[in-house]
């Protein structure tokens, strides 16, 4: 306690040094603490800017510049033909997005992709995530009312099933098909880096449950071509995932399940299991009971991955903030911690809990554990 109590008073000296103008003046004139100086400032400039900045890359989505661009280079001229904008308006979109190095400038009067721009242009699940973004900014205009929860949220109203969580599979398809077509138009991003960090082929039966149009088994149906699926979902969902599945006429390979997966039986048989974006649309209780249902169905041995984004991953720190207003909008769940995630599990008849490398933690991270 004294250790921890020194520990404090040593923080509050260092929190009050901080932020002393005297002190903020020396770090900036004195060599050695500058770069240092210069790196907090930015930081502070980025959360001020942060929300500018997501405008400019909305701005560039919604009047396709990137989609223009990589055509080929363009003039300031062309641009603002193609984009429908002044040239005034154009020259200070193209000014914005190149200092956020989405575009580049290329000579005197052209301007191509810069490196961020050119890897989003090249993901259309990141560009479809960009685009849905809109509601969320809209939600977070009164962010002390949303944190009060004295407002009601347009991403409550676009993700249905969180004002019916004791009735969801009463859901129409015309109420589903929003948030599923987002999903679908998202998965691929996560799909690929699970796929190519996590070994499916060693498994007989893939069964995902909240598996919406089936997007991740499509494509996991070509990793492992020998690999059974089944997939669980709401009713509205389930006819959807049917349709799109037929058109890639993988029906013979997939079998299709419906229900509640928070209280209705499960399909048997499989040796994995897959939750992809689930655990944290859910509180504590619910995701226990969702945990506790799939674990009635399963034999001992039978593997689960927790796939989705986690709190506190090296690397991914800001996702805390993200995916904690997220969900604050939407009206349940919340990010958790990798600990938190093996608690639920353990506290369903999960354990041998693991949390495996993967390439990308910024877009998902991936925990196994297995049935006990």
């Amino acid at each position: 306690m004294a250790y921890e109590e020194f520990l404090e008073r040593l923080r509050q000296f260092r929190d009050r040094l901080i932020a002393s103008p005297r002190f903020q003046r020396w770090s900036l004139s004195n060599p050695l603490t500058r770069p240092i100086a210069r790196r907090r400032a930015r930081a502070a400039l980025d959360l001020t800017a942060g929300f500018v900045y997501s405008q400019v890359l909305f701005a560039c989505l919604e009047l396709r510049l990137f989609e223009c661009l990589s055509e080929s280079s363009l003039t300031l001229l062309e641009v603002s033909a193609r984009l429908d904008l002044s040239q005034a308006s154009a020259s200070r979109l193209l000014t914005a997005a190149a200092s956020l190095k989405l575009i580049e400038r290329r000579g005197l009067d052209k301007w191509g992709l810069g490196q961020i721009g050119a890897a989003l242009a090249g993901k259309p699940a990141a560009l479809a995530l960009i685009r849905h973004q809109s509601m969320l900014y809209a939600d977070l205009i009164d962010s002390v009312a949303l944190l009060k929860g004295k407002k009601s949220t347009n991403l409550a109203n676009y993700w249905p099933y969180s004002e019916q969580e004791s009735s969801p599979s009463l859901l129409a398809v015309e109420q589903v098909a929003p948030y599923s077509a987002l999903m679908a138009a998202s998965q691929p991003m996560v799909t690929e880096e699970v796929l190519h960090s996590y070994d499916i082929t060693r498994y007989r039966c893939l069964l995902d449950i909240g598996g919406g149009e089936g997007v991740f088994i499509a494509t996991a149906a070509k990793f492992a071509p020998d690999v059974k699926f089944k997939l669980f979902d709401l009713p509205a969902v389930a006819q959807r995932a049917r349709e799109h599945l037929q058109v890639l006429q993988l029906s013979p390979r997939v079998d299709i399940f419906e229900g509640n997966f928070l209280h209705d039986p499960l399909p048997l048989g499989a040796d994995i299991v897959t939750l992809i974006r689930i655990i944290h649309d859910h509180d504590d209780q619910s995701a226990t009971t969702l945990l506790k249902n799939i674990r009635s169905s399963l034999e001992i041995g039978t593997k689960i991955l927790i796939i989705e984004a986690m709190s506190g991953i090296k690397g991914a720190e800001p996702l805390d903030a993200y995916y904690g207003f997220y969900t604050l909008a939407m009206g349940r769940g919340m990010p958790r911690r990798v600990d938190e995630i093996q608690f639920l599990l353990t506290q369903s008849g999960f354990g041998a809990c693991r949390l495996i490398n993967n390439d990308l933690p910024t877009l998902t991270s991936i925990l196994e554990a297995t049935a006990i």
